[in-house]
């Protein structure tokens, strides 16, 4: 199963500081390699100094930012290679992407199992001439630093320069741009997602085996990705059950895909039950992380309802029109192949793509079953009434409890269906199955129009390789009318 990739962004409002932090072989125990695409101490120096004296201007309230940071996870298989290359192969691909400074060391943690770079970068670029700015006349300016009209406002009551208030005087220079303004890119939420792209790509071009590329995670599908929990972290028990929330909505997500809701039902449900409640709940209450795990409990509630419901129409199906073209009614254009048609590698997985989807089909199916049982159960202990059948109240709430268990094992193993054959989730699956299908019937189709324009028409009396061709061809045919025949039988 493909693993996701971790980058993680922070603000820096002491920049010369974190750069101390991420070089010190004192504080690092294991630093490998450091690079900087701008050594030079004096660089970064400025810059801090510059992003203070912008912000201080502007009035905005809060702190200035005087750079910032990415935390990138590296696949260990990573570890092999030459340390000065790797971080110089990173800091410089990033600085001719997106044309700015960057400060980077390679480390491990502690116990060495988390590989990673920190990579500091500079929101603006140097100039390569400073813009210098002299007075035309005499600069007055207050305590604040900000620029008034006379003198006389600076002043005390004694005709003095108050002080912190300053003078500059006609031909001084009062103002020294080396800096260019802010990049807009940084400031934006896309920034993050968009780096997440790049570092995944250049990290899948470095990694030697197939198994080790990494995935980013697709925040439009109706799954929702896991929190990462830190070393120290005081949140570490709130972050694992809201973890536990989160793999449970993914669990109902692939038991919903595998009943046959449509992704867009699924997405929908996910912004009105999840993701506008969330932001509702942040309006009236503030940033409560706590409530988070109880909407999407409901939001799962909402989404069982419409799988039971999907189900049970299902049940009900005496006959269902399959979206396939009957074999007598196709209007197949006559093709001329020179040799027999082979099956695309995507063809060859349908055979075992088939049964992993039939042990799904079977998985869901015993899930509604015991699904059932608990809904009669539960009627029948609503109905359970009076002091003399409390003994069957507590054995029926023991039995719905036990139900419970196992209906929430058998999703886990449902889900792990997939995972075990290295699909990250049942719609990557899907995906997949559903592609390979196409490929697979299109080359029975193909190879039908091959015996008709090659085998047919130079035989008088077939010959045994022919006739094995025709009988492979048809087992072929018929194991994909078989396969849907027990579609509909199941249905019924």
């Amino acid at each position: 199963m493909p693993r996701h990739s971790f980058i993680q962004m922070t603000k820096l409002h002491n920049v010369m500081g974190r750069i101390d932090y991420i070089t010190s072989t004192v504080k690092q125990e294991n630093l490998y390699a450091i690079y900087a695409t701008q050594p030079l101490r004096s660089f970064w120096k400025d810059l801090a100094k510059c992003n203070r004296e912008e912000f201080a201007k502007s009035g905005t309230i809060g702190k200035y930012i005087e750079a910032r940071e990415l935390i990138i996870a590296l696949p260990e298989g990573l570890y092999h290679y030459e340390h000065d290359y790797l971080i110089k192969h990173f800091a410089t691909d990033f600085k001719k992407k997106y044309g700015v400074d960057c400060y980077a060391a390679l480390h491990h943690n502690k116990r060495k199992t988390n590989f990673h770079i920190h990579l500091i970068f500079a929101e603006r670029t140097k100039l390569e001439k400073p813009v210098v700015k002299v007075a035309s006349r005499n600069m007055f300016y207050d305590e604040r630093g900000k620029h008034v009209r006379t003198k006389k406002e600076i002043l005390d009551a004694s005709g003095d320069i108050r002080n912190g208030c300053k003078i500059i005087r006609k031909g001084e220079v009062y103002e020294k741009k080396e800096f260019s303004i802010k990049v807009d890119r940084f400031k934006k939420d896309s920034f993050l997602d968009e780096a997440k792209v790049f570092f995944t790509n250049e990290i899948n071009q470095l990694v030697l085996h197939e198994e080790d590329k990494l995935k980013v995670f697709d925040k439009n599908s109706p799954y929702f990705a896991t929190k990462k929990i830190g070393k120290n972290n005081p949140m570490e028990e709130q972050i694992k059950a809201d973890n536990e929330v989160r793999q449970e909505w993914n669990r109902t997500v692939d038991r919903a895909i595998v009943s046959g809701v449509s992704e867009e039902d699924i997405s929908r449900i996910k912004k009105n039950e999840i993701t506008e409640k969330v932001r509702y709940s942040i309006d009236l209450y503030g940033d409560r992380t706590d409530l988070l795990a109880s909407i999407i409990k409901l939001a799962i509630a909402v989404l069982e309802l419409l799988i039971n419901r999907i189900m049970l129409a299902a049940v009900g199906v005496a006959e269902k029109m399959l979206d396939i073209v009957p074999e007598e009614s196709r209007n197949i254009e006559a093709k001329t192949y020179p040799t027999m048609p082979t099956m695309s590698p995507l063809a060859k997985k349908y055979l075992s793509l088939q049964n992993i989807y039939d042990e799904l089909q079977k998985q869901n199916e015993a899930i509604f079953a015991q699904e059932h049982k608990r809904s009669e159960q539960e009627i029948e202990l609503s109905e359970c009434n009076g002091a003399f059948k409390a003994r069957k109240r507590g054995g029926l709430q023991n039995q719905i409890y036990e139900l419970n268990k196992l209906i929430d094992n058998m999703k886990r193993y449902l889900s792990s269906i997939v995972q075990r054959h290295g699909y990250d989730n049942v719609r990557d699956f899907y995906s997949t199955y559903y592609a390979a299908k196409g490929e697979y019937a299109d080359y029975v189709k193909d190879v039908e129009e091959w015996n008709v324009n090659h085998v047919k028409k130079n035989e008088n009396i077939p010959t045994e390789e022919n006739r094995t061709d025709r009988y492979q061809i048809g087992e072929e045919r018929n194991f994909m009318r078989d396969k849907d025949k027990e579609y509909l039988i199941k249905k019924r």
